[in-house]
């Protein structure tokens, strides 16, 4: 079968056909805005949960290690060996499932989806396909996460908890196989490859926030299934079509974007209906290709697995879920004023345990002004120098309370913004330097404070040594009362404050 994508004398084929796509019409779909069209994304997502060991066997979970190594007898299918459930698992689905605002079902059943695969011994998976663990949740996107251009609610159908099986292409390995997975399925709610971006983005950051998983594409612990259709608004959906397996938000647009480009192409083109397909990416091409055909639902004869029995739900795991990412971020900015970006640097510090965050709290302990200066501090100049310097932050790069009075001492003007950046790379280059108070600081590295000497007199003093300067200001030159306020700097050991020794200097002239 031909990609959509090969030219055969200048024209395109559709897949499963022999007439050709004109090269016209893949011109205007390209240029379709959705006025015309629009793009109809469901999506699948398979994400596997942070635990230690399989879900129905004991074995480890296993990266890296001699094939076949982490291996139980259920994970070769020894007649008689019987699924031992991770309770772990499935405490963490349905804390997601909570997080993700969904209806958990108080019974929840496994069943055995029959197929074959060289990874799957009992030629069958245990999923969820008649009491999945959850359903009718929701995720909310604002506009502007990941250049979506609207805020959206996308509903999610349900989350259901199976096995997963990730091997060799060719080898049997069955060191992962058994692996818990969740499956997130979504309504047909998104209208871009922006949106389903940024849905991905958003469910990655959940993940991580309460702990069921990693979101790691590059890894493969989160893969996404896309289901794509256009029409024109107004008119009913247009043939569904599957990607399968897109491992980055970046292939996941890829695909969205040339699929939305391929069946206007084949509208515009033809009255006949699109072949309804399973498709998979060419990551290099940036084109979708046909696995096969979708024309009859496929028969995986489910049936319940009498091995492991019925589920209940518990409310008391409800009270554990920790405040989400997107809540996080809304907390700080409200209270403190300061940019949601400078927020979201914080919290990607630690998405799991959100001690940045903890970190500012501890250094404003209420105080929202102080809290929005520390925001700076913590946020532009301290990761600004790690980040130069190639260093990781830890909460004992700068001890909470060094920064706290630190952060306080240029709020009242005792210690300059300058010399506070002076202390600051000082404590960040030498590591024992910060178990020390801000006092042994400014005495070690010889920094005066604004209340170690008299302002007026000093300012007095550099009127008197640049008299010529001094006649200048009083004849109306203001510019010229920065050189005085220089001379009251060095006279000061950069100590004085700025903004005062000016109102100082003028006072004075008058």
């Amino acid at each position: 079968m031909l990609s959509s994508g090969l030219r055969i004398s200048g024209r395109s084929l559709r897949p499963g056909s022999s007439r050709p796509i004109c090269p016209r019409c893949y011109a205007t779909a390209s240029t379709s805005t959705d006025d015309e069209w629009q793009v109809i994304i469901g999506l699948e997502i398979h994400a596997q949960i942070r635990s230690n060991r399989k879900l129905f066997s004991r074995a480890p979970l296993s990266y890296g290690h001699a094939p076949n190594t982490h291996v139980e007898p259920l994970d070769t299918a020894i007649p008689g060996s019987l699924p031992v459930l991770d309770l772990e698992a499935i405490r963490l689905g349905i804390i997601t499932a909570l997080a993700l605002n969904c209806r958990v079902n108080h019974r929840s059943t496994f069943d055995r989806k029959h197929y074959f695969y060289h990874d799957i011994p009992a030629s069958y998976q245990i999923t969820q396909h008649y009491n999945p663990l959850a359903r009718d949740g929701s995720l909310q996107i604002f506009k502007g996460d990941n250049n979506a251009q609207r805020d959206l609610l996308v509903k999610i159908q349900q989350l259901q908890i199976e096995q997963a099986f990730v091997g060799d292409d060719r080898l049997v390995d069955l060191n992962r196989a058994g692996t818990g997975l969740m499956e997130i399925v979504t309504d047909p709610d998104m209208r871009s490859a922006e949106e389903a971006g940024a849905f991905v983005r958003k469910l990655q950051s959940l993940l991580r926030r309460v702990g069921s998983g990693d979101g790691d594409m590059e890894k493969g612990n989160l893969r996404v299934d896309a289901n794509i259709s256009v029409h024109r608004p107004g008119t009913p959906f247009g043939t569904r079509c599957e990607i399968k397996n897109l491992n980055s938000v970046r292939y996941l647009q890829q695909a969205i974007e040339f699929e939305r480009k391929r069946h206007i192409a084949h509208y515009l083109s033809s009255d006949a209906p699109l072949p309804q397909e399973t498709r998979t990416l060419n990551e290099i091409t940036g084109e979708t290709m046909p696995l096969r055909s979708k024309e009859n639902a496929e028969d995986y004869r489910y049936m319940p697995d009498s091995n492991l029995p019925a589920m209940s739900y518990l409310d008391t795991l409800r009270a554990g879920l920790p405040e989400l990412p997107w809540e996080t971020v809304n907390r700080i900015s409200s209270t403190y004023g300061v940019p949601k970006s400078d927020v979201e640097t914080l919290l990607g510090l630690d998405e799991y345990t959100a001690v940045g965050i903890k970190y500012l709290d501890d250094v404003a302990q209420g105080d929202t002004k102080l809290g929005k200066r520390a925001l700076n501090w913590i946020v532009h100049e301290t990761l600004g120098q790690l980040n130069k310097a190639n260093k990781t932050w830890t909460p004992e790069t700068v001890p909470v309370e060094l920064m706290r009075e630190l952060v306080s001492a240029v709020e009242s003007s005792k210690v300059t913004g300058t010399n506070a950046k002076v202390i600051l790379k000082h404590v960040l280059d030498t590591p024992s330097a910060g178990r020390r108070g801000l006092p042994d600081l400014l005495a070690e590295l010889g920094i005066k404070t604004a209340d170690s000497f008299d302002l007026d007199a000093v300012c007095r003093e550099a009127i008197e040594a640049l008299p010529l300067v001094a006649a200048d200001v009083r004849g109306g030159q203001t510019k010229a009362v920065g050189r005085l306020m220089g001379e009251v700097m060095r006279r000061s050991g950069g100590a004085a404050d700025a903004r005062k020794a000016r109102e100082v200097i003028l006072e004075l002239l008058k």
